[in-house]
């Protein structure tokens, strides 16, 4: 989706997400309002915890290709590289996959990131002419001794393993990449494609836990530059014996802080998830002066299914699958 457009004609209070595409395999998902973030456990609402899919945003397809896949007792794993593969394949998505905007040189450049239930990570950084790239960083994790590749190095492990090399650069980004160069300006703007990362996050059916993250990163960024969201700790953390957690945002500020272990972290040390968010997202404003020009939002799950959201401004939601429900919710916000 290109989140400028649909927050112009859209309403928070009012806010309703329908797919932008149908894609193949995809389940199409009733039309969902966001919730407040004071939903109740999955123990108070008397269902079973498991299994549970969560994503940053409002990535409705996506959400409900990876718990349907739970569902069918698929490891939570394959189900987010399911899910986020959705929008890999979404051209009408500016920030993942086929269709992200480019760099200031007009080239898509993609990261990604899987860890699974064994604290195993792989990564791809700076990908170009590979869509699904959070499969490719799973190979890199399973099938070599390393834990990141990138760049050509990175693209030529996915020809060897049967990727197709494809275009990624569609009219549309191409378009607005020419209309970018007349002012070639460029500043973050707060919930708008830009930065829009989907990280999910699974428990399956056997309560183990895995997370993949996948973006183009910043539109018209540095070529070269990455941000957190292949990085582990910054952009992605698991711990099967605690939970995980994932961000999206500047990267650039959530890397000075590892965010995403934090959050871990915290919640080793008895933090419910919710309260894990919120405290990630002190450290960053308090150590930023100029917090109220960039938008970072964390969302975190514990071993229990207890689910958490904090986001410095308001705007941000999460999609939550569980009991075949799959819900938009809204997130509390550092800023009001």
């Amino acid at each position: 989706m290109k989140r400028r457009t649909f927050l112009e004609k859209t309403s928070l209070t009012s806010l309703s997400f329908t797919s932008a595409i149908l894609l193949p395999g995809c389940i199409q998902s009733k039309k969902l309002t966001p919730t407040n973030n004071n939903e109740l456990s999955p123990q108070e609402e008397g269902f079973p915890p498991f299994p549970i899919a969560i994503c940053t945003w409002g990535f409705m397809d996506a959400n409900q290709a990876a718990g349907e896949a739970l569902m069918n007792n698929v490891s939570s794993l394959d189900a987010v590289i399911q899910g986020v593969h959705v929008e890999e394949q979404n051209i009408y998505n500016t920030t993942v996959g086929k269709g992200g905007a480019p760099d200031r040189d007009g080239n898509v450049t993609l990261d990604a990131c899987v860890m699974n239930s064994d604290g195993n990570y792989g990564a791809v950084l700076c990908v170009q002419n590979i869509s699904n790239v959070a499969a490719l960083a799973r190979k890199v994790m399973e099938e070599t001794p390393h834990a990141i590749l990138a760049g050509q190095g990175a693209e030529d492990f996915a020809y060897a393993k049967g990727f197709k090399k494809e275009n990624l650069l569609t009219k549309d980004s191409e378009q607005a990449w020419e209309e970018w160069k007349k002012s070639s300006h460029y500043k973050p703007v707060i919930n708008i494609e830009n930065h829009d990362t989907i990280g999910m996050l699974a428990i399956d059916k056997n309560g183990d836990l895995s997370g993949a993250c996948t973006t183009s990163g910043l539109a018209y960024k540095m070529k070269g530059r990455v941000g957190d969201s292949a990085i582990i700790g910054a952009g992605l953390y698991i711990d099967n014996e605690i939970g995980g957690a994932v961000a999206t945002g500047l990267g650039e500020e959530v890397l000075k802080t590892v965010g995403s272990f934090l959050i871990v972290e915290l919640m080793r040390n008895g933090m419910h998830p919710q309260q894990a968010c919120e405290e990630a997202i002190r450290r960053i404003v308090n150590k930023s002066t100029n917090y109220k020009d960039f938008q970072i939002a964390y969302i975190a799950i514990n071993k229990a299914g207890e689910v958490g959201s904090f986001c410095i401004h308001e705007g941000f939601t999460y999609m939550k699958f569980q009991d075949g429900k799959n819900m938009n919710v809204r997130s509390a916000s550092y800023v009001k």
